[in-house]
């Protein structure tokens, strides 16, 4: 497994300015920004680095150079690539962002609803010709993965980039087209965590993404002009089966100790957001998790939605992987593999498990539209949160695996212009208040 650490550069001055930055080289960091780099690097300063790499530019070179100063374990030269240079967008760069929507109203609209059609006519020594950003973007990306994930394969890297080809990087090794650009957050210095089983086109999973809890910041922000509301989705806490590896799905198998320590803790690190709303699954594990999260917000009822139990893996339940793979020689594999190709025997398939937790998503939504409100918790299972996930980012339910979800982690998802708008993948698979690390050690196996 390759284990690839991302993070964006700190705040700069055209952060604070609203300007669009692009691949100009005018920002520094500022003091706050020097700040959470050096905060960023005391989180990843027990992580053994083999390479890191950064853009050129610099508020991330810097960034990268802070970070290094507080990793306990050196390493060679930081690396700098051409490839982690921000999005191309030169007609724009330095602009205001309110100069920006006004001055070119037509190809902002463009940017925000659909950037992979967003086209810049530039004058060069070639001449004239057309520049698509975002498409040129998730191109440059493809390209990093392609020259750096031979080179690095079994090692941990560290990446220091900006908030557009972050995402590019995530979207490329993901699936994610270039449509769902804006689908995806990146706060300055954040952490995000990918793991590779080989190179770009293999099993990869996004075990964590927009880790803000080293900042100090419980949840990453909403972003300006923000109108819509936001959910966090949590998995249930660890039960004995979880913790056996034993199949449980709809066995309705009850937290054990840990489970209820780690709906503990997630209620501990989210006691000061305002719930105005919760839904859990109708099973017991889900429904104890939300109990104990809602212990702090005693004025919220939680609804139960049956769409959002766990999917049946039918004569699987009860067997461990072992008794599995003797029984059904193989479907384990495939299951895997190519999960949305399985059907349980006597149980779901996952798009049976998409069509009921995509219209008990869509009735989250409607509830919150409807009565206008903000923040809800949304407390299910493994399954059910990776199929919504794949939903949540258009993706299709091969990408189930592309997902970690850790006993008691919780997502954020943000609807910034209500429901019928796109979602915005704030931050996924937060265990910092489960295991004080930024990376995930609620269950072993990393893919």
């Amino acid at each position: 497994m390759t284990r690839v650490i991302i993070v964006r550069h700190g705040q700069s001055t055209y952060n604070i300015e609203r300007r669009i930055q692009g691949r100009t080289d005018a920002s520094t960091l500022t003091k706050k920004g020097q700040d959470d780099a050096r905060k960023t690097g005391k989180a990843l300063s027990n992580i053994a680095f083999k390479a890191i790499y950064t853009s050129p530019l610099n508020r991330a070179k810097t960034t990268a150079e802070i970070i290094c100063s507080e990793l306990v374990e050196k390493f060679g030269e930081i690396q700098v690539s051409e490839n982690l240079v921000e999005v191309d967008l030169p007609l724009w760069a330095g602009m205001l962002s309110v100069d920006v929507k006004e001055k070119f109203p037509d190809d902002y609209s463009i940017w925000k609803k659909r950037p992979h059609e967003l086209r810049m006519m530039i004058n060069d020594a070639d001449g004239t010709r057309e520049h698509f950003p975002v498409l040129a973007l998730y191109a440059q990306a493809q390209q990093f993965w392609q020259e750096i994930l031979p080179r690095h394969q079994g090692e941990t890297i560290l990446i220091v980039g900006h908030n557009g080809i972050n995402r590019a990087l995530i979207s490329t090794a993901l699936g994610i087209p270039p449509s769902g650009y804006h689908g995806l957050q990146q706060s300055n210095c954040n952490i995000s965590v990918l793991n590779f089983a080989g190179g770009l086109g293999e099993p990869v999973q996004l075990e964590s993404m927009n880790q803000t809890q080293h900042l100090g910041d419980t949840l990453p922000s909403l972003r300006p002009n923000h109108q819509g509301f936001r959910l966090l989705l949590v998995r249930h806490g660890e039960t004995e089966w979880n913790r056996q590896g034993k199949f449980q799905g709809q066995i309705d198998v009850p937290l054990n100790d840990n489970g209820r320590s780690q709906a503990g803790k997630a209620g501990e690190f989210l006691k000061d957001v305002t719930f105005d709303f919760a839904f859990s699954s109708t099973m017991a594990r889900p429904k104890e998790t939300a109990e104990i999260i809602l212990k702090h917000h005693s004025q919220i009822n939680l609804q139960l939605l049956d769409g959002l139990r766990e999917i049946s893996h039918g004569t699987w339940e009860g067997k461990f992987e072992s008794e599995i793979e003797q029984q059904f020689p193989g479907e384990l594999e495939r299951w895997r593999t190519v999960p949305a190709e399985v059907q349980m025997p006597e149980g779901e398939n996952l798009q049976q498990v998409h069509e009921r937790s995509v219209a008990a998503w869509q009735s989250i939504l409607a509830t919150a539209e409807k009565n206008q409100l903000q923040t809800g918790l949304v407390v299910a299972h493994d399954a059910t949160n990776k199929t919504l996930l794949c939903h949540i980012l258009g993706l299709s339910l091969e990408n189930f695996w592309n997902f970690r979800q850790g006993n008691g982690a919780v997502s954020v998802i943000d609807y910034p212009n209500g429901a019928g708008g796109l979602p915005v993948l704030q931050a996924m698979n937060i265990t910092g208040h489960l295991s004080g690390g930024v990376l995930d050690k609620t269950a072993a196996g990393a893919l």
